[in-house]
């Protein structure tokens, strides 16, 4: 896996990692690693963004985008560069970060909202990066830190980070304080989350009825009046683009032999496999239980186990790990560190073919068995050279593909200059029909970078790099159709596989109608034998769960919670047919761990609605600032 490949699967917590402010960067990373950063392009005093008059600086974003890329070594190893973040749109992301902050103190000001300077000592003084022995470190220390940075940073710029954090706290705090979550609402939650059903599921698909359906002309025409607006035509776009291949760069890369030995050498941990064990177990849950009962019963599972018993059917039967059970308790192959200790350290004690326990640990008792015991291996260097040549010739095109971007992004400035800057790269412009925002892209395929910032450009206008799936495109928009609602003749043939699939499911809804009687009155499962319908059970699941032959469905949901136990539905309508269900158990959280989540889940639902009405309320209030975005001068202090 590359380390793009890492950071993509990680992009949630890259997005919300830029939230991190200066003030806090700093306090967490003192003394600084950090690097002087790039210098090139825009001269400091450029302005990248402005805020109802308030410039943010180059010096600034180039400080805080430095800080960033360091952050991200950090967690992800010092070979992460700033061409693997702008493919993750790391720059914009951060100048969106800056310019919203910026944002939150011109709503603050407005507000009358300010942080003294008594109040920006205190904070200071209470940091721990400027304590020892519980006291402040002295004024005089406290500046030999900040200017241990790298770039140096003065104590009036520290304190103007800390004063507009202070700010920004207060504001949200000033906005959002007044807001509660009840018990009540925190009990409801938890048990939205955590109660659970097990049911028998009878399912009538819609495509078992569409033989033998009809949708006339007559019936089109009727649906067609009647819902419209599902077939409105979208927006389309038109763009004129030349992309870079980046697969054909790699097609003509060339490695060397000593190339492939170094990045082995430099990277032998991705060719290790740790030690790692094959198990099954049974747990036995101790939760609101009696410790000496559970523990009994365990010690008797390992006798019967230990005698010949099958251990896969065991498990099946008494195993209170839902994640395993029904696999007989195959956990599969895992290394140190995945399972609690004390599982650990048993499982992999333990010779293949044994039997241990019963292992007290924080989920309860547990009986393991050992299948298979693998010793820390490292694969040769012949094994993955072909691996390793692949990854060389890859990152060589993504680097020669970012060049020939960044190269082009500083010659195409307007539409005129595609041709001359296709032929000065050996490249081809080409032209797409109109599209959707959603189809793929004639010459391009299914990009939805492309799509969506074709569809939110202007016509004239020309882009910067856009990543696609094979490199890099530059596009321009030559022309627009507005969204419109079409004749029925220009849709019919889709206006009747709607009618199609109507009547299908209805078809499905009146055989389930006709059998949901007996199934109410008398025995489900012979009832559905006797309809010719399979009955199938589900374990115990949560709402939102893919329930069988069915998938998800807000339908089905609300009927499960809502029915008791033994409980028998109407005919549920679902996206793909019908289906009638019958609640075979219910699992309601205990009161203990209600009793251990109650005051973290409160906390979690106060900060969501806070967060919520504080996104809400910015929002708004941005829309009535005037901010500008220097997206040129962005380019030349990351080029």
């Amino acid at each position: 896996m590359t380390m793009l490949d890492r950071m993509r699967r990680h992009r949630s917590w890259l997005k919300w990692s830029l939230a991190i402010v200066v003030v806090s960067f700093v306090l967490l990373y003192i003394p600084s690693f950090l690097g002087n950063g790039p210098q090139q392009g825009a001269a400091n005093n450029a302005v990248v963004a402005e805020v109802n008059g308030q410039e943010i600086s180059a010096a600034e974003f180039r400080r805080v985008y430095q800080q960033q890329i360091q952050a991200y070594r950090q967690s992800y190893g010092a070979n992460v560069d700033e061409r693997l973040l702008k493919q993750l749109g790391i720059d914009q992301r951060i100048v969106q970060q800056m310019v919203e902050e910026q944002a939150a103190l011109s709503e603050a000001k407005r507000l009358g909202i300010t942080a003294s300077d008594a109040e920006v000592r205190e904070r200071i003084l209470a940091l721990p990066a400027f304590q020892e022995n519980g006291q402040f470190i002295g004024d005089q220390r406290y500046r030999q830190v900040l200017q241990m940075q790298n770039p140096l940073m003065r104590t009036d710029e520290f304190e103007d980070e800390v004063r507009r954090s202070i700010m920004t706290e207060k504001l949200q705090a000033a906005l959002t304080g007044w807001m509660t979550v009840s018990d009540s609402d925190v009990q409801k939650e938890f048990n939205r989350r955590n109660e659970k059903v097990k049911l028998a599921v009878v399912s009538f698909p819609a495509d078992k009825f569409r033989e033998g359906v009809v949708a006339t002309d007559a019936d089109v025409t009727r649906y067609f009046e009647a819902h419209q607006e599902e077939f409105r035509i979208p927006e389309k776009r038109k763009i004129r683009f030349l992309t870079i291949d980046q697969e054909a760069l790699r097609q003509k890369a060339s490695v060397t032999g000593q190339q492939i030995e170094r990045y082995y050498n430099d990277n032998i941990q991705q060719f290790s496999t740790p030690e790692q064990v094959h198990a099954e177990h049974i747990l036995l849950k101790t939760d609101g239980k009696d410790d000496a009962a559970v523990k009994k019963q365990a010690e008797s599972l390992l006798a019967q186990a230990k005698g010949g018993a099958n251990f896969e059917d065991l498990a099946k039967k008494y195993s209170e790990d839902d994640a395993s059970k029904a696999k007989g308790g195959d956990l599969d192959y895992f290394g140190r560190g995945q399972m609690v200790k004390e599982f650990d350290d048993a499982a992999f004690a333990a010779k293949p073919g044994d039997i241990v326990g019963p292992v007290k640990t924080q989920f309860g008792y547990h009986i393991i068995k050992v299948l298979d015991h693998r010793q820390a291996q490292t694969k040769p260097l012949a094994e993955v050279r072909s691996q390793i040549e692949d990854q060389l010739k890859f990152e060589q095109a993504q680097d020669q593909a970012q060049k020939a971007a960044d190269s082009i992004s500083s010659q195409l400035k307007s539409p005129a200059d595609f041709d001359k800057v296709a032929r000065d790269h050996g490249l081809t412009v080409h032209e797409s029909g109109f599209f959707q925002q959603d189809e793929p892209i004639a010459g391009i395929g299914l990009a939805p970078n492309v799509a969506q910032e074709a569809f939110s450009m202007k016509i004239g206008d020309v882009s910067d790099p856009i990543r696609t799936p094979q490199g890099y495109a530059f596009v321009t928009v030559l022309a627009k159709q507005d969204s419109y609602l079409p004749k029925l003749d220009e849709v019919k043939a889709k206006v009747r596989d709607a009618v199609l699939k109507e009547k299908a499911i209805d078809a499905a809804r009146q055989k389930a109608a006709s059998v949901d009687a007996a199934m109410k009155s008398g025995d489900f499962d012979k009832a559905a034998k006797d309809a010719g319908v399979e009955v199938k059970t589900t374990d115990f699941i949560t709402r939102g769960s893919q329930v069988t032959d069915i998938g998800q469905s807000a339908a089905v949901d609300a009927a499960a919670f809502s029915l008791p136990k033994g409980g028998v539905s109407d005919p549920i309508v679902t996206a793909n047919g019908a289906a009638i269900i019958k609640v075979v158990d219910k699992q309601m959280p205990s009161p203990s761990d209600f009793a251990a989540q109650k005051d973290s889940l409160r906390t979690e639902l106060l900060n969501q609605r806070r967060n919520e009405f504080y996104s809400a309320y910015m929002n708004k209030a941005r829309q009535r600032m005037d901010i500008r975005i220097n997206r040129e001068v962005i380019a030349q202090i990351t080029a």
